[in-house]
């Protein structure tokens, strides 16, 4: 996976910096909170949202389970529809087969569809290398492209950008990617969002290769399928006469059927909407209507060795809904450029470590980027346990160990700074596993809690810094238990 922001450093510096940007926080905070209440009030109006839920969790995994048959059956779905699939098991190997269909037609520029996929391997700097340029056509992607920025939320690309500075973007900036800015420009929704419309629409027009990702794919008809809410997606995905997808190979559905359940729950997730204003659907290619030609390449990138892990298999179930990130307290202070990733927030903290794997600094403090509220996983419409992958993922980084990536075993170095916690969970695991020593040491601990400090010392000074240690009770359970109910406690010491 190569969507490392090169040069950032680890999640706590840099969310470090990020809290002390008071116009960074007050967008994300107020951005965040108006689409969490807006989702909750959209959530409230289904009476089966907890079977919906159920439903979706249990489709993903049951299609995760049998994965490599309903990749087998989507190509040939796909191919007989008058597509051609492309397998690439890295990101180098997707921008090359991309590169080499779009340098096939002859043309020099594409027009893009929002796609996380596609930011993920970094298609649009392996386009320009190879001297094509990729515009992006949603309006968020538009102003962090024109701003020569980076995504900070699933959804909401520019979510940490404000009015003022979207306007200062397009007045500066539009001339140099196509037509400017109108004179005058200010920054009221509506113009910008017309400034926008007119900057697009010539590329809309003069486009003959489209790029996209897809939310859904089905097996069962070779079907991709694409939800939005600007249009902007169904002009790039129709009027080009070659169209490429770039989807990563978790996004398999295998029948028609299974799209009814997240075509509900992922627009009142993500958008706060009861529906898709623009849901389009595509198989293959026709006479009549739509690109000439059509390309898939499915995309693994570390995907495989994802679905390999029992418990952190569960973050290819993600749909992209974007809603825990809106209810993360860390996300909302920090932004979602401190994760160093294309996918922020919660599900990027469990997404991208076990994509890209935890050998990088920043990968191996991901895991470390939450309180484990577990608001996350409340509002996940898919029922995915962050909370639950995130401990797992600790456990990884703490242990470090041989895993496979890519096909090949790679070690692991534990984290820099977990030399102490491994040693007191193995001095943890020494003493639960002999009970005597245990109950000595809990008798110790009550007879001198007089003299036991309020805060850690050495490396444990940073947890005690924000946290008050628990009071040492006056007499350990055991002691309790025996002398109020006379020592029947059920076999001490076993």
């Amino acid at each position: 996976m190569s969507g490392t922001y090169l040069g950032m450093p680890a999640f706590p510096a840099a969310a470090h910096e990020a809290v002390r940007d008071r116009t960074l926080r007050g967008n994300l905070r107020h951005a965040t909170h108006t689409i969490r209440a807006k989702r909750a009030k959209a959530v409230a109006e289904v009476s089966d949202w907890a079977a919906l839920r159920e439903a979706g969790r249990q489709i993903k995994d049951h299609t995760l389970r049998h994965l490599d048959r309903y990749l087998v059956q989507l190509e040939e779905s796909v191919t007989a529809a008058g597509g051609t699939v492309h397998w690439a098991t890295d990101a180098d190997e997707a921008n090359r087969i991309v590169a080499g269909l779009v340098r096939a037609t002859g043309e020099s520029e594409v027009v893009k569809v929002k796609s996380m996929a596609t930011q993920e391997i970094g298609l649009n700097e392996a386009l320009e290398a190879e001297g094509i340029r990729a515009y992006e056509t949603d309006l968020a992607e538009l102003i962090v492209q024109l701003g020569k920025d980076r995504p900070s939320h699933i959804l909401v690309p520019a979510i940490h950008r404000n009015r003022g500075e979207i306007r200062d973007i397009f007045r500066s900036e539009m001339a140099e990617w196509g037509r400017p800015a109108p004179e005058g420009l200010t920054d009221t929704p509506a113009e910008l969002a017309e400034a926008a419309r007119l900057h697009l629409r010539e590329k809309f027009l003069r486009a003959k290769v489209g790029i996209s990702g897809a939310n859904f794919m089905v097996a069962e008809t070779g079907t991709l399928v694409v939800v939005e809410s600007e249009g902007n997606g169904r002009m790039c995905l129709t009027l080009p006469e070659t169209l490429i997808s770039v989807v990563g190979i978790e996004k398999i559905v295998p029948t028609w059927r299974d799209l009814e359940v997240f075509l509900q729950t992922l627009p009142r997730s993500s958008t706060a909407e009861r529906m898709n204003p623009y849901t389009s659907t595509w198989t293959g290619t026709t006479d009549e209507d739509g690109p000439r030609t059509f390309h898939l390449v499915l995309l693994d990138n570390g995907r495989t060795d994802t679905l390999a892990d029992q418990v952190g298999r569960q973050a290819l179930r993600c749909i992209r809904c974007s809603a825990c990130l809106n209810v993360c307290p860390v996300y909302e202070r920090a932004g979602g450029h401190a994760y160093g990733s294309v996918y922020p927030g919660p599900i990027g903290a469990i997404l991208s470590p076990q994509l890209r794997g935890t050998q990088s600094e920043i990968d191996a403090s991901l895991p470390y980027a939450s309180s484990l509220c577990g608001a996350c996983y409340e509002v996940c419409p898919v029922a995915i346990d962050i909370p639950e992958v995130l401990v797992h993922l600790r456990e990884r980084v703490v242990q470090g160990g041989p895993v496979t990536r890519g096909g090949n075993k790679v070690v692991l170095r534990p984290a820099k700074g977990h030399a102490a916690e491994r040693a007191a969970m193995r001095a943890a695991r020494w003493a639960f596993g002999r009970p005597g020593a245990l109950r000595t040491g809990q008798r110790l601990a009550s007879r001198s809690r007089r003299f036991l400090p309020r805060t850690l010392p050495g490396p444990g000074r940073a947890w005690s810094a924000s946290r008050d240690l628990p009071q040492v009770p006056a007499e350990p359970f055991r002691d309790w238990w025996q002398r109020t109910r006379g020592g029947k406690d059920g076999g001490e010491g076993k």
